[in-house]
């Protein structure tokens, strides 16, 4: 039998590998913001050594067995892509891993793959498409996305992408190490959410919404504040500093008008009772569950936590050291 060491490092080189072998080469020029490259044998076993648990977790016992409820970020750092002890050995112990979305399942894939196919009714005016065409440009990515994918996919690639100046990108976004994980550890893996339901989330209603979504992504990410944001959010993840983000309200600058507010409670407040169900449903068919979801779900009284002890969940804070 493989020892557990053996077994966590060829995981994690796997990983390491799924994660970052279909990115693209770096661009040649200077200017542009640095790209997720695949790892060498040295840098994984680098960061197999100093991997460190990071994030939030929770403990959930109910029914005299244990489950996990995991926040993650979609945006992180290339050395954050290394499992910790404790991370591994919940998903290990687990005999379900549940998120938002398994990244890795091919038919999830296609799903928001055609999901965000062009369509006739989302054509911007041409003044607009060329402010995304200049963005791309200057992010060094392919002009082809914009006769690929709808407007405000662009827009929102756009928005995550700025944050590789950083050294964030979503490539190295948590939600995949987790699948990865459990995937490698052939833990069943389930989706939370459909893709429908995903992209229903992410595309606006209407022509005229989408329109108003582009201008307001594209003023965001020409003034800087979509960037600081996720970095600042993906910094208090990795120092698990729970109590600034579940005062993330009051720093967001993200609630300012009646939009965002509607937006901010649709893509938490109204998603999180579904989870909390789906993660519930799971617990009581007598599995123990990993839920990785998130982090931002994890805040206030309508995040998982509180939905959870509703439901007569013995939920901990789990403090990693």
């Amino acid at each position: 039998m493989t020892r557990p060491s053996r077994l966590r490092h060829w995981i994690l080189a796997g990983l390491a590998a799924l994660l970052l072998a279909a990115q693209l080469p770096a661009d040649a020029q200077n200017s542009c913001p640095p790209t997720a490259q695949p790892l060498t044998q040295e840098q994984t076993e680098a960061g197999v050594k100093a991997a460190r648990d990071r994030g939030f977790m929770w403990r959930l016992v109910k029914d005299g067995r244990s489950s996990y409820l995991y926040g993650t970020v979609h945006v992180a750092k290339r050395d954050w892509i290394f499992p910790g002890n404790t991370l591994v050995s919940a998903v290990r112990g687990s005999d379900v891993v549940a998120l938002e979305l398994d990244v890795l399942d091919p038919e999830v894939l296609h799903k928001m793959s055609e999901g965000i196919a062009p369509r006739p009714d989302r054509v911007l005016p041409p003044a607009l498409t060329e402010r995304l065409r200049a963005q791309l440009r200057a992010a060094c990515l392919s002009e082809a996305m914009l006769s690929d994918v709808v407007p405000e996919m662009v827009a929102i690639t756009l928005v995550v992408k700025s944050a590789r100046t950083d050294g964030l990108d979503p490539a190295y976004g948590i939600d995949a190490v987790v699948a990865g994980l459990a995937h490698g550890l052939k833990k069943s893996v389930m989706s939370l959410e459909t893709p429908e339901q995903q992209l229903a989330l992410l595309l606006a209603r209407s022509a005229r919404e989408a329109q108003a979504n582009v201008e307001q992504a594209l003023a965001d990410l020409e003034s800087g504040k979509s960037r600081v944001a996720m970095g600042r959010i993906a910094q208090v993840w990795a120092d698990g500093r729970f109590d600034e983000l579940f005062r993330y309200e009051q720093w967001c600058d993200c609630l300012n008008t009646e939009a965002e507010r509607a937006q901010h409670k649709r893509l938490l407040d109204e998603r999180n009772p579904a989870l909390a169900e789906r993660i519930d449903a799971l617990h009581r068919a007598g599995n123990k569950v990993f839920a990785a979801v998130g982090s931002l779900h994890m805040v206030g009284k309508m995040g998982l936590p509180a939905l959870l002890a509703q439901r007569g969940y013995q939920v901990e804070r789990m403090e990693f050291r």
